[in-house]
């Protein structure tokens, strides 16, 4: 999606034009940070447009594989506001019948799905409409028959359907994935507990074998079913936190697919999440390994 964020709060009117969608601003991070572990692919629709042509160009410029995406001549590139104010960031969607919202089965690149050793998938795909919703249920079963890895974000948005339809697909999802990346406040409401170690049980009950429950500036909460451990947030100042959560999954794959543990992915993750916050807009902030590792080095040196 095309992003127009509001850049100041005293100058309510301006915004910056920028880069955004869940599962894009994930495939950014991943490239950003996978380094020689493998590569990074993505599988969309946009629109046969001027911000369909801008979004392949960033992907590919971010060395993100875009041999997935279809031009849709029929449908438009979905567009997206952000606005700030006292209780964070509030987004305004354009995307009813964009040409994501498009997506069937049918239309699903079977054989580079079949490639990957790790497939992301999100809550807000499932959200849009139901032929993407089909899509990645049908997505999930192409990455189990090849023995891909299943990542799933549920980024539960209230405004595009409603709890109880949410709740019943992002359960059924949480059974087929292999690692659970959800937010605190969305998984709070999604199960009905409060308390963070209740949050992970339910997940597991369901069927999730390893879960990283995001906590924002309280940093992460990570199981494998046998062990659970903290990771507190790393003190930054914030600037804006949108696509921060995007950043972890992109992050925590990057890092799984290297080889690390889910406990070590995710201490790698928070850092990556905090450093996401500390610029405007959903891409440009994402930081680089070096970035990371200079901030793991420091902790790690603090620590001794």
């Amino acid at each position: 999606m095309i992003e127009f964020n509001q850049a100041r709060a005293d100058a309510p009117e301006q915004y910056l034009r920028g880069f955004g969608g869940d599962t894009s601003n994930m495939a950014i991070a991943a490239a950003r940070l996978v380094g020689d572990a493998g590569r990074v692919g993505y599988v969309t629709r946009v629109g046969d447009d001027a911000f369909g042509r801008m979004l392949v160009d960033l992907w590919r410029a971010e060395g993100v594989d875009t041999d997935g995406v279809v031009a849709d001549r029929l449908a438009p590139t979905g567009v997206y506001f952000v606005t700030h104010g006292a209780s964070g960031h509030d987004f305004s969607y354009l995307r009813v019948g964009s040409a994501a919202s498009k997506m069937t089965p049918e239309t699903l690149p079977e054989e580079i799905i079949r490639a990957a050793a790790i497939l992301h998938v999100s809550g807000i795909s499932q959200a849009i409409s139901t032929g993407a919703c089909d899509s990645v249920f049908a997505a999930i079963a192409i990455a189990e028959e090849s023995g891909a890895r299943v990542s799933y974000d549920p980024n539960l948005r209230a405004k595009l359907w409603p709890l109880a339809r949410a709740r019943a697909t992002i359960v059924a999802t949480i059974a087929q994935c292999d690692w659970f990346l959800p937010s605190f406040d969305e998984a709070k409401t999604l199960s009905g507990y409060d308390e963070a170690n209740a949050i992970i049980e339910w997940c597991h009950a369901l069927g999730a074998p390893v879960v990283a429950l995001k906590c924002g500036p309280g940093g992460v909460v990570v199981s494998d079913g046998q062990r659970t451990e903290t990771i507190p947030g790393l003190e930054i100042e914030c600037v804006d936190a949108t696509g921060a959560g995007d950043c972890f999954d992109g992050a925590f794959a990057a890092r799984s697919l290297a080889g690390d543990s889910p406990f070590d992915a995710a201490r790698y993750a928070n850092v990556a999440a905090a450093l996401a916050t500390t610029g405007f807009g959903a891409v440009a902030p994402l930081p680089r390994d070096a970035a990371v590792r200079k901030v793991l080095d420091a902790q790690a040196g603090a620590r001794e």
